[in-house]
């Protein structure tokens, strides 16, 4: 599918020109929303994106949760750009793959927690209606800190952003799960080689 911005190959600037060698030395290609959306704009707003993701590592939540979190927030929001990249970073920080599988029925399967089904009700109810009631936000409280509260806030706003960056400018998977698994099988036969040889 065709992005309503046509991506920029190449890219002005040398902050840009950085931008494109590590995305593309860290992805195996330049992502689209840095061709289609950042590279349009001043690199402060590339810089903002950046942040976000550094401030990401200073939560407090267990990591798995904090991709489960953006997981959910992208699914419901259909924005497969960011359920794709979601799942990449899962896949390459080695997460339980079986749960983001089952993500979709969080709220019945063993394989999640009552905090984590606590965090997810209280991530689907914000997401979808844009408020959350009492009831949702009591069952949480009991399994969380109020920074912990806070950093669940945090995640589905900044998810929304991501969400509707892409979503506004008909940005797509980037296929970048289907990278990661070509080169994983590339690996592998290079090591059956090497041990045959």
């Amino acid at each position: 599918m065709d992005t309503f911005l046509s991506p920029i190959e190449k890219p002005d600037g040398l902050m840009l020109k950085l931008a494109y060698y590590f995305t593309r030395r860290q992805f195996g290609k330049v992502l689209t929303p840095l061709k289609v959306y950042i590279a349009r704009l001043p690199s402060a707003f590339g810089l903002f994106y950046g942040k976000v993701s550094k401030l990401d590592k200073k939560l407090t939540l267990p990591r798995e949760l904090v991709f489960l979190i953006r997981e959910q927030v992208a699914r419901i929001n259909i924005c497969r750009f960011c359920t794709d990249i979601g799942r990449w970073f899962s896949i390459k920080e080695s997460m339980d793959q079986a749960k983001f599988d089952a993500l979709h029925e969080y709220g019945t399967n063993a394989l999640f927690t009552d905090a984590e089904r606590a965090a997810l009700d209280y991530t689907t109810e914000l997401t979808k209606d844009k408020t959350v009631g009492p009831d949702t936000f009591d069952v949480l409280a009991r399994h969380y800190s109020e920074r912990e509260i806070c950093e669940i806030v945090w995640l589905v706003a900044t998810e929304h952003l991501y969400n509707l960056t892409n979503i506004g400018l008909k940005i797509h998977s980037d296929m970048l799960c289907d990278i990661t698994k070509k080169a994983r099988e590339e690996k592998v036969r290079s090591a059956n080689d090497q041990s045959a040889a």
